[in-house]
């Protein structure tokens, strides 16, 4: 089968989309990217296969899983690329000799476009409703690797990112005063149906309505 070389696009988003919920398969022959999301990521999901249709060999399909426990079923969209060489390196050195996905000592070198920060935050990230900060769900890194990547973000994009603890492991969190800037960064990036999670909007110069009611009721619930 022809081996496609990638382009700087498709390099960005893989970048982003490993950082994040994909994951590079490695079989005998090489690795290959696949790509799964809930229902509720739908478009997003066509978004990715268009970008990567050319090294694909089927769109996405659908799969319900059924959770015994709580008697419920879930509905995913899925699709898989071909090998590439690409994927393959890649591979190395997104993942531990275990399988385990980490953050590469090179990622400043890597992770350098605003596309492949935006993939990122469509795949992993959110805005808080006390606040107009945004987080990355980084949680399956360990503190060292999460360092890593806001030592990036400093140096790539000019981002403050600190580093917080919560129930699962560590994430990400941009503070306030940066969320304008992160704003104006992704946004031309982002596909309609993420608009949602973005603090400000670029267009209308606007902030997003803060809910901090919601979040003591979320708090009070704690108690």
């Amino acid at each position: 089968m022809a081996e496609f070389e990638i382009s700087s696009r498709e390099s960005a988003i893989l970048i982003g989309t490993i950082l994040g919920d994909s994951h590079l398969a490695m079989l005998k022959s090489g690795a290959r990217l696949e790509v799964v999301h809930s229902e509720k990521q739908y478009a997003y999901v066509w978004w990715k296969y268009m970008e990567f249709q050319r090294v694909t060999s089927a769109p996405p399909h659908c799969l319900y899983i059924s959770d015994k426990r709580y008697k419920k079923t879930y509905t995913q969209w899925r699709f898989k690329t071909r090998v590439n060489s690409m994927f393959t390196h890649l591979h190395h050195q997104f993942y531990s000799r275990k399988g385990k996905k980490v953050i590469p000592q090179n990622i400043s070198s890597l992770l350098t476009s605003p596309l492949a920060l935006a993939v990122l935050y469509m795949d992993d990230g959110g805005r808080r409703n006390d606040s107009y900060g945004v987080f990355l769900n980084t949680l399956s890194f360990t503190k060292r690797e999460n360092h890593l990547l806001a030592t990036c973000l400093k140096e790539n994009f000019s981002l403050e990112a600190r580093i917080h603890w919560i129930q699962d492991g560590y994430r990400l969190y941009i503070p306030s005063a940066y969320a304008q800037q992160f704003s104006e960064l992704v946004d031309p990036y982002l596909i309609p149906s993420m608009k949602y999670k973005l603090p400000y909007n670029p267009v209308t110069t606007s902030f997003a309505r803060l809910d901090r009611a919601r979040d003591r009721r979320r708090v009070s619930s704690l108690l």
